[in-house]
């Protein structure tokens, strides 16, 4: 990797390019890469009311016309590496699987993470004690066949309660890029998150890519537990769904608050 501190280890992500961000990425040097494959997103309407117990109290839950959203989140994870050092084994590739909601500290709109499952047991331990996440172990496969993904997870780690998502998805249109204003450019662009220790001690991680390159997608979701292990109840409705081929980004350690 290059000794420049500003440089990528993949052109696709520019330091200077934040015209379709909220706010600009830090000034320090960040410190891992990491590449997105074949995500979808999966959005619900939930009640504030339900989600704003499960958030810490110095965070203001972010909303969309009155409503909180959740998403669950699958995709894989490739070309995950620190700076300065190549991609190691068991800890460069895997699939993930993550639900969310969003919050804004101060004038930073971020992402909450409910829990995040990784087929991957270096990058799960990692993940907790250097980004204070709630990673959690699960065996997961995700396939390609043509155009669609067929995703399974199997939350195996008794940190957290049983979990599991099975689907096949896969994009049904054209590629765009959310417009600044839109439900989509709400959900999505998204240059932070916030975490807590044990001891509600909050944290911002900052992140930085790209703006996301969307398609509208279809999903045959067969079993979803997600959410409803983090003490959740999605509604009986279609999801909003979401479909990116690929996303590049780099991240920095966490900031306290």
């Amino acid at each position: 990797m290059s000794a420049n501190p500003t440089a990528t280890t993949n052109d696709s992500v520019r330091l200077d390019d934040i015209a379709h961000r909220d706010f600009a990425p830090p000034q320090r040097t960040w410190v891992m890469s990491q590449r997105w494959n074949d995500l979808l997103f999966a959005h619900w309407p939930v009640s504030p009311e339900i989600l704003r117990p499960l958030i810490p109290p110095q965070l203001t839950l972010d909303t969309w016309e009155g409503q909180a959203w959740v998403g669950v989140v699958p995709f894989t994870m490739s070309h995950v590496h620190w700076r300065y050092l190549p991609p190691l084994p068991g800890m460069s590739a895997f699939p993930e699987l993550n639900v969310r909601t969003y919050v804004t500290y101060g004038d930073k709109p971020g992402v909450w993470f409910f829990s995040l499952d990784a087929d991957s047991r270096l990058s799960v331990e990692g993940a907790r004690a250097f980004f204070r996440l709630p990673y959690l172990k699960a065996d997961m496969t995700s396939r390609l066949q043509g155009d669609s993904v067929n995703y399974e997870s199997h939350r195996t780690d008794k940190r957290g309660n049983p979990a599991e998502f099975q689907a096949q998805y896969r994009p049904i249109g054209a590629a765009s890029i959310a417009q600044r204003g839109t439900h989509e450019y709400w959900l999505t662009e998204r240059y932070c998150m916030y975490t807590a220790d044990s001891a509600r001690k909050l944290y911002r991680g900052d992140i930085h890519h790209p703006a996301w390159s969307l398609q509208p997608a279809k999903a045959d979701i067969s079993v979803n537990t997600m959410a409803q292990a983090a003490g959740i109840a999605l509604p009986q409705t279609a999801p909003l769904l979401h479909f990116a081929k690929r996303q590049d980004m780099l991240g920095w350690w966490l900031s306290p608050l």
